[in-house]
């Protein structure tokens, strides 16, 4: 079937499969609560976390953990404890966890990589992605520096957005719109989804579900089936695997995120 089905008894959507990619938990521009409200409403029977869900780089730098953040964790908890397989694929924010690759921590499994079978027999990569993000890899300096740039250009989309609210304009994204128009920007996106692409085929894969870039998308490049979660830091986005193996891009839209009107500060059925 296509389409999520209820779970008896709890409201639950229960579907296949659920991947979430860049959460950046500990840093002021997660989307903690509208993440905790999405976990909240399905019930997969395996849910990838597909690296950069905690922010060890920030939190280098000072602890910034709010109760929402640690709500999205007790809802990880939460799901894993009812059935659903966990598996944290790591990133390069949360790179100290490869140092424990291949840990098994009841329902929840920790990798640097991982093969998913989709419901139509479809071998899919599941890997973050900075191990094809030259600069990451080769210039670590000049990632920080842009780690930097970014989180400057999320404090000056707030401060846009809220006098966009005033005036009764709808959410706009600053950063998204660079990604967008900026040359370069541009080109690295390409660039990281053709280097991708072309490993797993290289390996036989028929395609790959990433993260990293901050920029959701599903589209054929080749042969290979180009997934990227997006992220929780502005786009709020996941892949959704339906029973047929289908899998689509969830986005939660302006209206949803307006009507979760206050932080979910206690949540009672954890």
């Amino acid at each position: 079937m296509t389409h999520a089905e209820d779970f008896s008894g709890d409201g639950k959507q229960r579907v296949k499969t659920v991947w979430i990619s860049d959460v950046h938990l500990g840093t002021r521009g997660c989307k903690a609560d509208y993440l905790a409200q999405f976990l909240k409403t399905y019930q997969p029977d395996r849910l990838y976390l597909v690296g950069d869900i905690i922010d060890g780089w920030k939190l280098r730098s000072g602890v910034y953990w709010p109760q929402a953040h640690t709500n999205v964790i007790r809802r990880i908890l939460t799901l894993s404890k009812r059935g659903t397989e966990v598996v944290y694929v790591t990133g390069n924010h949360d790179e100290f966890l490869r140092r424990y690759g291949a840990l098994m921590l009841g329902n929840i499994q920790l990798v640097d990589e991982y093969a998913h079978i989709t419901a139509d027999g479809r071998k899919l990569l599941v890997i973050h992605g900075d191990q094809f993000d030259v600069i990451t890899r080769y210039h670590r300096w000049l990632a920080f520096l842009g780690d930097s740039a970014y989180e400057l250009t999320l404090v000056l989309n707030r401060w846009l957005n809220h006098w966009r609210e005033r005036w009764g304009y709808g959410y706009w994204s600053l950063s998204a719109y660079l990604k967008h128009k900026v040359k370069g920007a541009v080109n690295f996106i390409s660039d990281f989804e053709q280097a991708i692409a072309h490993d797993c085929e290289k390996r036989g894969f028929d395609g790959v579900v990433c993260g990293h870039i901050h920029h959701a998308e599903i589209r054929q490049i080749g042969a290979v089936t180009y997934h990227n979660c997006g992220d929780w830091v502005e786009s709020c986005t996941a892949l959704i695997e339906h029973w047929d193996g289908a899998i689509e891009l969830y986005r939660m839209h302006e209206p949803e995120q307006h009507a979760i009107n206050k932080p979910l500060a206690v949540l009672e059925d954890c």
